[in-house]
């Protein structure tokens, strides 16, 4: 019996190594320096997460700045409690909610996309929602086919969220209900959350019931905005 053949086949690698060998030659004998046309080649431009980030923010408050000294102290406590992720940036584990109240129009959601884009410009590598406290019902609201419960747990569970106008839509036995899990959740957790309400604050209670109003006044720092309506304003 013949013993089998056996296939021989060039080294892949050596085949590269011959292959790069005769390029930097022809390269050579044409005056090509190749390592000196690499150390001239234009940078790989980098993108910011807030350059990132602004496709998701209203065109509205794209623009956005956290001006309130509170705010930014908030910012500075959420950025200081952050964890080393991947590539050495900082990403958001837990740290303080922030509530952010006062009468119609004196700028509390812009103060509020103000604080997320003052992290992200801090470096901060952020996932991040936010949503009105109206769209949030009308969101849970059962429909055919639509599983809401995944719907609550992605907003549940993200690193940032922000929660605009609470107490501003027709509460209910059921509204108050979805309400408090979506705060307990946060709150034994200590996920960081913007709030923003026109309720005064004494009447978050009344409103958003007892339960709601209590874990509130231990997980958020409270900054009161105050001054004319802006809106007004500038419709003049």
């Amino acid at each position: 019996m013949h013993s089998p053949r056996q296939r021989t086949g060039r080294d892949p690698q050596l085949a590269s190594s011959a292959l790069q060998l005769r390029m930097d030659r022809i390269l050579a004998e044409r005056g090509i320096d190749l390592a000196l046309r690499q150390e001239q080649a234009e940078p790989a431009e980098t993108v910011s997460a807030l350059d990132l980030a602004q496709a998701r923010i209203p065109l509205r408050f794209q623009h956005a700045e956290a001006e309130h000294p509170d705010v930014r102290t908030w910012v500075r406590r959420v950025t200081g409690s952050c964890r080393q992720g991947p590539g050495g940036m900082p990403g958001i584990a837990t740290g303080p909610s922030l509530l952010l109240a006062g009468p119609t129009g004196v700028g509390k959601t812009f103060t509020a996309y103000g604080a997320i884009r003052a992290l992200l410009a801090d470096g901060v590598r952020l996932q991040w929602q936010a949503i009105t406290a109206a769209d949030l019902y009308a969101d849970q609201r059962p429909k055919l086919g639509h599983d809401t419960e995944r719907d609550f747990n992605a907003l549940a569970r993200t690193p940032l969220l922000m929660l605009d106008d609470l107490g501003a839509a027709k509460t209910s036995e059921w509204t108050e209900e979805l309400t408090y899990r979506l705060v307990n959740y946060r709150y034994d957790r200590l996920l960081p959350t913007i709030f923003t309400t026109n309720l005064p604050i004494g009447e978050l209670r009344q409103v958003l019931g007892d339960r709601v109003a209590s874990r509130l006044a231990q997980m958020t720092d409270r900054v009161v905005l105050t001054g004319p309506d802006r809106r007004r304003q500038s419709a003049v």
